[in-house]
């Protein structure tokens, strides 16, 4: 209780402190410089900060640098960001997009700015075939696979449908070629990329065990460490309300009220030879099986009175991964720990905040919100509370991994000025000495409670 009352302080203490935000509308088209009299070619800029102050529960044996941590409060950078965008032609389009990602106390220092997007594209025939190339997120499988950052539904992404971050990709960007449309209702992205390897990776990515340790990893995937093959991805969506704009790759998870829309979407993703594993501890070579994806989804974001602007908006996915068998990957956002070796025994999770993430199994995720009417809170905005959960069952578990957050948006002044407070519970899974069975401890869930402060331009 005193520690969700601390971080409602620094919400209060955050609101007093700032200037009533300007009207929305303000911000409307960001920064742009009009290159003709028509105001059909320009040049625009956009920038967004994310910041986090933070209390979780680290796992079981988590360490920092050899001091046990049974728990944590840091602040942090999620995202910072910034964008140029520019109607050169009627005909051609640019693209790009730099900043930084999850910074906090245990970061590297002086962590640099880094490419996110560098694109170009020429529109073929009236936006029905757009094609492009160059770095970028025009990815598959699922809507939230390319998630626009400035309107996240909940406090973070649904890194769930983020399946290869930063391991044969830069943050879901891969270097490649695509082509997009709309067709009436009908909008559809298609990508041809060479994935990075995953020896240039910025964390280590795990490989297949050899000598001793391959009996540990029978019948276990792991990515390749070859050469890895093109990458090939695709969504599809019909739209059956108000059209959502594709100029760049990145989906909204909120309109706040400005829209009605409602889309079925269906993608893939594939990738020849992607993953190596061994079916017996006699195999003296390992044996190469694709990265298969398929995804299925549907989002309404629906206002319910257009003066008021309240609106609701839910999403929900069945995605099917497929990364060779008993595949797993735990995973963290902004590690709270650096190691596990602290008094307490460590789970299969790992240390800090991680869990097991993204697996070859099924999974549906799912997130839902409510938006009261503009001027719920005066002059002081309106509230949006949301929800959101997990639910995946992976070969490698013998128990479905289960996620919930809980939150609320403060919208101060639109997506321009933010405010959110999110609670998340997650699963803390132990492997059985005796069986090898990976199952959840249920008395042993963690949780976090994170304070997010959003400022866009």
């Amino acid at each position: 209780m005193k520690k969700t009352i601390l971080l409602l302080l620094i919400a209060f203490s955050i609101n007093a402190s700032a200037q009533t935000p300007p009207p929305s509308v303000r911000f409307k088209d960001g920064l742009k410089i009009y290159l003709s009299d028509d105001s059909t070619r320009y040049i625009k800029g956009t920038g967004l900060a994310q910041i986090w102050f933070r209390y979780n529960q680290n796992n079981p044996g988590s360490v920092v640098y050899g001091t046990p941590k049974s728990d944590t409060y840091d602040a942090g950078l999620r995202r910072v960001r910034y964008q140029t965008m520019a109607q050169v032609t009627n005909k051609v389009f640019f693209y790009s997009q730099f900043g930084i990602n999850s910074l906090n106390n245990l970061s590297t220092r002086k962590t640099g700015l880094f490419l996110h997007d560098v694109t170009a594209e020429y529109n073929v025939h009236k936006n029905y075939l757009v094609l492009g190339g160059g770095l970028s997120g025009w990815n598959g499988t699922s809507r939230f696979s390319s998630s626009s950052v400035a309107s996240i539904l909940a406090m973070d992404l649904p890194t769930i449908e983020e399946t290869t971050n930063d391991v044969n990709d830069q943050f879901v960007r891969k270097l490649g070629i695509y082509a997009k449309g709309k067709i009436k209702s009908f909008d559809y992205r298609l990508s041809v990329a060479n994935p990075f390897p995953i020896q240039n990776s910025l964390s280590p990515v795990a490989t297949i065990p050899t000598g001793s340790a391959a009996v540990t990893a029978t019948n276990t995937a792991y990515f390749s460490a070859k050469a890895p093959e093109m990458n090939y991805q695709g969504y599809f969506m019909w739209q059956f309300s108000e059209k959502e704009s594709n100029q760049v790759p990145y989906m909204n998870g909120s309109y706040l009220g400005k829209k009605r829309v409602f889309n079925i979407g269906s993608g893939f993703q594939y990738q020849k030879d992607a993953m190596v594993y061994r079916n017996s501890t006699a195999d003296t070579t390992v044996r190469y099986t694709p990265l298969q994806q398929f995804g299925l989804d549907v989002f309404l974001d629906y206002y319910l009175n257009k003066e008021d602007q309240n609106a609701v908006t839910a999403y929900a996915a069945f995605l099917n991964y497929d990364f060779g068998p008993n595949y797993i990957r735990n995973a963290a956002v902004m590690n709270t720990a650096t190691g596990i070796g602290g008094p307490s025994t460590p789970s299969f999770n790992g240390a800090g905040n991680a869990f097991p993430l993204i697996g070859t199994g099924q999974v549906i995720y799912a997130q839902s919100a409510y938006l009261f009417k503009k001027d719920l809170l005066k002059k002081q905005g309106t509230l949006q509370p949301y929800v959101s959960g997990i639910y995946a069952n992976y070969q490698k578990l013998s128990d479905p991994v289960t996620v919930y957050n809980i939150g609320v948006n403060w919208i101060m002044g639109g997506q321009n000025s933010k405010l959110s407070l999110d609670y998340q519970s997650r699963p803390i899974f132990n492997t059985d000495a005796s069986t090898g069975n990976i199952t959840e401890t249920k008395s042993a869930r963690r949780s976090q409670i994170v304070l997010q402060y959003q400022v866009a331009f």
